[in-house]
């Protein structure tokens, strides 16, 4: 992964504006009062013993750790946001808020920062949707906080 960029496209969600309807964008997905983009992806599908995917799993987390640690530098320690508990909110039927009630579905947690210049938090999770589907690496931007 590429960190340069990586942060280069954090700090072009922190400033564009949220469409006032769900779209899907060269990065990922926007809504009202959030970007979600893919900074990183596997592109591929699993099968086997799952030795390899625990290893692109370790190196996503580790890549999330290494971008994690320049937007640290910028803004202080990151909040740990566990998930779960959004998940089962929203399977109860309880209405969250997007970007939190989709994320829930397929990012256990989040390294949450608020950036103080635009008031937006800014968080870095690896999606994990089922054992068959790609890895994702994900940056969202948000002025809704969190649940």
């Amino acid at each position: 992964m590429d960190i340069a960029k990586a942060l280069a496209l954090i700090d072009l969600l922190c400033a564009r504006e949220f469409p006032a309807a769900y779209s899907r964008t060269e990065h990922g997905e926007s809504g009202p009062g959030y970007h979600i983009a893919a900074l990183q992806t596997s592109g591929e599908f699993w099968e086997g013993d799952g030795t390899e995917r625990e290893e692109t799993a370790a190196q996503y987390e580790a890549d999330r750790d290494g971008l994690g640690e320049r937007l640290t530098e910028r803004w202080g320690p990151p909040q740990c946001f566990s998930l779960a508990g959004v998940f089962d909110r929203t399977t109860e039927g309880e209405d969250i808020d997007e970007p939190w009630a989709r994320l829930s579905g397929h990012v256990p947690d989040l390294q949450l920062w608020s950036e103080p210049a635009s008031g937006r938090w800014v968080a870095l999770g690896v999606s994990q949707w089922d054992k068959e589907l790609p890895f994702q690496f994900l940056g969202v931007v948000t002025e809704i906080d969190p649940p």
